[in-house]
C-alpha cells in the first residue's frame, strides 16, 4: 500500500472509518443499541437504483484511468459494465445492488481491487474468527457472550459455510462478502472437532443499530465527528505494537505496517540491546510503504532493493535505506501465517532473499499488489434511517430541511504490481517459510502456540507453547 493510499484512507476515515481495518478485522464497531433481528431489507427505490448505477459508472471510469494494467488482465471494462448495469436494473434490494457493483470488480481477480460500499446504519458481529492453517480452515477465536461461543470452539475445522467449501484461495472473498457486501443474520457451518467428528451449527449474528452519520463538524457537543474519532481510537488501540523482553531476545508483535517512525525506531532500539529479535507478523495485513522501507532498513547493514513497482506508465524501484550503525544486527526470526499480507509478505521475502534471518510459520496470503483508495460520493435529498443498508452525512452544518445528504463510498484500485529482485511477484503465490510449523486443532483448542515456541527455541530461549499462547492474546473490539 502506497503512502498516498494511506493518506487518503486516513482522511476518508473521518467519514467512513478505516477501510483497511474494516476489511481485515472484519467485525464492526459501534456504540449503539443492540438489536437481535436483522434490519429489514426494503425494496430498492428508484433513487437508490439510480445512485448505484452512478456508483458503477464512477468506478468503471476510475478503473479505466487508474488500474495498473492497461489490458485489465484481458477483461473488457466497458463490455463488463454493460452486463452489470443490466443486472443492477434487476436488483431487488440495495444489498443486491451492492453485490452487483462488487461483482463487477471481481472480474479482475485482484486482491487489492474491490468495492467499498457505503457504511451501514447498523453493525454486525459474528463472534468468531477463522483462518487458513496449511490447507485447512479453523476457528481460532470466539467472542464470549455471543451465540458463536455456544456453538463454535477454537480448533474446530471449518469444512463448509453454507453451500461453500472453504479453501485458501477463496476465503478472503467469502469474508469480504459476509462482512462488507452482504452481512448475514446467521451463518451455517459444517465443522469438524479435534477428535474428527463433524457437526452442523447455525450461528446467529449480533446486530447493533445506531443513528446514521449526520454531521462531521465540531461546532456542537453531540456530533458524529466525536463518535467517529472514538471508534478510530478504539481501532488504533487494537493495532498497537506489543513486545516482550525475555532473556537475550525481544519478541515483537507487529500487527500492521503503520504508526509513527519514532515509535518503530524506539522498539528497534530496544531490540538492539538483545542478541535476537523475533518479529511476529502473523495476522499483519500490510500498511504503509514508508513503514516497510523503515523496517527493512532497521535490520539491514546496507541499502536494500525491495523490488520494483510495475505501473501502467513504467517502473519505479523500491529501495530501503539502511539505518547503518543504528540497525539491529543480531539474530532475526520472522514469524508469518496465512493472514500475513502485502508489506508483511514483502518484508519476509526480503529477509529471505538477503539471507538476513529465518522465516517460520505458514505460507503467507499472496496478496501484495499496491493500491490506492479512491473515495466517491453520491448526493441527494433522502433521509436514511434504521434498517437501511445505506449511510450518509449532511454537508453544510447541522442536519435539517434543505441540507444536502451525501452517500460516501469508494473503491480500492491496484496501481502497481511489485516484482521482487528475483524477478517474481508474490501475488497469488505468497512466501514459503524456511521452517514450516502449523498449530494443530488440539493446539488451537488448548490455546497453545507451538509456532512462537519454536521461534523462541531457534533464538535459544526456553518458552513452552502454553506460555507462548498467552503472550499476545487476541483482543476483541470494544462492545
Amino acid at each position: 500500500m502506497s503512502p498516498e493510499h494511506s493518506r487518503q484512507a486516513l482522511s476518508w476515515a473521518r467519514q467512513a472509518v478505516l477501510v483497511v481495518i474494516v476489511l481485515t478485522a472484519g467485525w464492526g464497531i459501534a456504540r449503539a443499541q443492540q438489536q437481535q433481528q436483522q434490519p429489514q431489507q426494503k425494496p430498492i427505490s428508484a433513487l437508490e437504483r439510480g445512485r448505484t448505477e452512478n456508483m458503477l459508472g464512477q468506478i468503471r471510469a476510475e478503473l479505466k484511468k487508474a488500474y495498473y494494467d492497461s489490458k485489465f488482465h484481458g477483461m473488457d471494462p466497458d463490455e463488463r459494465y454493460k452486463t452489470y448495469l443490466e443486472r443492477l436494473q434487476k436488483a431487488q434490494t440495495l444489498g443486491d445492488a451492492y453485490r452487483v457493483v462488487a461483482a463487477y470488480l471481481s472480474g479482475l481477480d485482484d486482491s487489492h481491487t474491490f468495492f467499498v460500499p457505503p457504511r451501514r446504519s447498523y453493525r454486525v458481529e459474528y463472534g468468531y474468527r477463522m483462518q487458513m492453517i496449511g490447507d485447512k480452515c479453523f476457528i481460532t477465536d470466539v467472542r464470549p457472550g455471543l451465540d458463536a461461543a455456544q456453538k463454535l470452539h477454537p480448533g474446530d475445522q471449518v469444512v463448509s459455510i453454507g453451500t461453500y467449501s472453504v479453501n485458501r484461495k477463496d476465503l478472503w472473498q467469502l469474508q469480504y462478502y459476509l462482512n462488507q457486501i452482504a452481512p448475514q443474520p446467521a451463518t451455517s457451518f459444517v465443522v469438524r472437532d479435534p477428535s474428527g467428528a463433524d457437526r452442523h451449527e447455525t450461528v446467529n449474528t449480533k446486530y447493533k443499530t445506531g443513528k446514521r452519520m449526520k454531521e462531521l463538524g465540531q461546532a456542537t457537543g453531540d456530533t458524529d465527528y466525536w463518535r467517529i474519532i472514538l471508534e478510530e481510537e478504539q481501532q488504533e488501540r487494537l493495532l498497537r505494537n506489543r513486545y516482550v523482553e525475555i532473556g537475550d531476545a525481544l519478541i515483537w508483535k507487529m500487527p500492521v505496517f503503520t504508526g509513527d517512525e519514532q515509535a518503530l525506531n524506539h522498539i528497534t532500539d530496544i531490540a538492539r540491546k538483545h542478541k535476537a529479535l523475533i518479529l511476529d507478523l502473523r495476522g499483519n495485513p500490510g500498511g504503509l510503504e514508508t513503514a516497510l522501507e523503515l523496517m527493512v532498513g532497521s535490520v539491514m547493514d546496507h541499502d536494500v532493493s525491495i523490488g520494483k513497482r510495475v505501473m501502467r506508465r513504467g517502473e519505479k524501484p523500491l529501495v530501503a535505506k539502511s539505518h547503518g550503525h543504528d540497525a539491529f544486527s543480531g539474530q532475526l526470526i520472522v514469524v508469518v501465517d496465512s493472514r500475513s499480507a502485502s508489506a508483511a509478505e514483502l518484508f519476509a521475502r526480503v529477509v529471505q532473499i538477503e539471507h538476513r534471518g529465518t522465516l517460520i510459520g505458514d505460507l503467507t496470503s499472496g496478496a501484495v499488489m499496491e493500491s490506492i483508495y479512491h473515495p466517491f460520493q453520491e448526493g441527494g435529498q433522502i433521509d436514511v434511517g434504521y434498517g437501511q443498508t445505506e449511510s450518509s452525512v449532511v454537508i453544510g452544518g447541522s442536519s435539517g430541511p434543505g441540507n444536502q445528504i451525501v452517500v460516501l463510498y469508494g473503491a480500492s484500485i491496484t496501481n502497481a504490481d511489485l516484482i521482487m529482485t528475483d524477478g517474481k511477484s508474490l501475488e497469488k503465490v505468497g512466501v514459503t517459510p524456511d521452517v514450516l510449523v502449523l498449530p494443530s486443532a488440539a493446539d488451537l483448542a488448548a490455546g497453545r502456540d507451538p509456532v512462537l515456541a519454536k521461534a523462541a527455541e531457534l533464538a535459544g530461549i526456553k518458552l513452552d507453547a502454553v506460555a507462548a499462547g498467552k503472550m499476545f492474546p487476541f483482543e476483541w473490539a470494544p462492545d
